[in-house]
């Protein structure tokens, strides 16, 4: 089960790392107008960002030809679940959603566990008896810091985004929407970082510091109604997605999720 933790936690962290790390929106428009050469270098950073991360933390496996076989089927069906989720974008708005991110998301998470079974020979269900839980060695709990790290920041500002969206339909401001939101997606990221470092650093003070200086910097701005609910579900939500983190990060590497007094 130790290696098939690994397996796990290394490819899902190739996934967040090619899903919203280095696709870039030139790299997604392309894919949304059907040329394969987006889906080819989508599919080519997938299995390098898998097979590099592999080669590094799971050399015992990286090398062999089932994995490097099983690793193609896996970005082959990557591909063909975002293709899927663009087609039905064309027909429905919907596609475009919280909702559809997250089952998204989920069934991308459930093809990796999959795979990571077929490469270390164990059968699915061996994850329901034995869970995901077995971080006592340091190379898996810096895995899961990475996985955690880069699906709350990267992973999350995606979500939050997809969320606040509706919001940003009658907002009025000086600055135009992509330019808010991309904003607010980069002030996110430094937020979410920050946040659960000073959780994972027992410096929950630090968190209120940063939510405090945000509402001033902002603080002109909170006149117009819009403006401040937008901020505030937006800051709340990525509050709340920091906080998961570093309580998973408290967990895993201090066995507590408790805060000192």
């Amino acid at each position: 089960m130790e290696i098939l933790t690994r397996t796990v936690l290394t490819l899902l962290l190739g996934h967040l790392l090619a899903a919203f790390v280095f696709q870039t929106n030139t790299l997604v428009q392309q894919k949304k107008s059907g040329r394969a050469a987006g889906y080819v270098k989508h599919g080519a950073v997938y299995f390098a960002c898998a097979a590099v991360l592999t080669g590094f933390f799971v050399p015992a496996i990286a090398y062999s030809w089932r994995f490097l076989g099983v690793l193609l089927g896996l970005t082959l069906l990557h591909l063909a679940i975002d293709g899927s989720r663009i087609r039905l974008a064309r027909r429905t708005p919907l596609a475009e959603g919280t909702a559809a991110f997250a089952v998204d998301q989920v069934m991308h998470f459930l093809t990796i566990v999959v795979a990571a079974c077929w490469i270390a020979r164990v059968e699915p269900s061996g994850i329901l008896l034995h869970g995901l839980n077995r971080m006592q060695t340091p190379s898996n709990r810096v895995l899961l810091a990475l996985v955690v790290y880069v699906g709350v920041i990267f992973g999350g500002g995606y979500l939050i985004r997809f969320m606040t969206r509706p919001l940003l339909k009658h907002l009025q401001t000086g600055e135009s929407r992509a330019e808010l939101s991309n904003a607010g997606m980069y002030i996110g990221w430094l937020e979410r970082f920050l946040v659960m470092t000073a959780l994972f650093l027992h410096s929950p003070a630090t968190a209120g510091l940063i939510l405090a200086a945000k509402s001033i910097a902002r603080y002109p701005e909170f006149k117009r109604e819009r403006f401040a609910e937008y901020f505030l579900i937006g800051t709340l939500l990525s509050i709340s997605a920091a906080t998961a983190g570093g309580v998973i990060l408290l967990k895993a590497f201090y066995g507590s999720s408790a805060l000192p007094q």
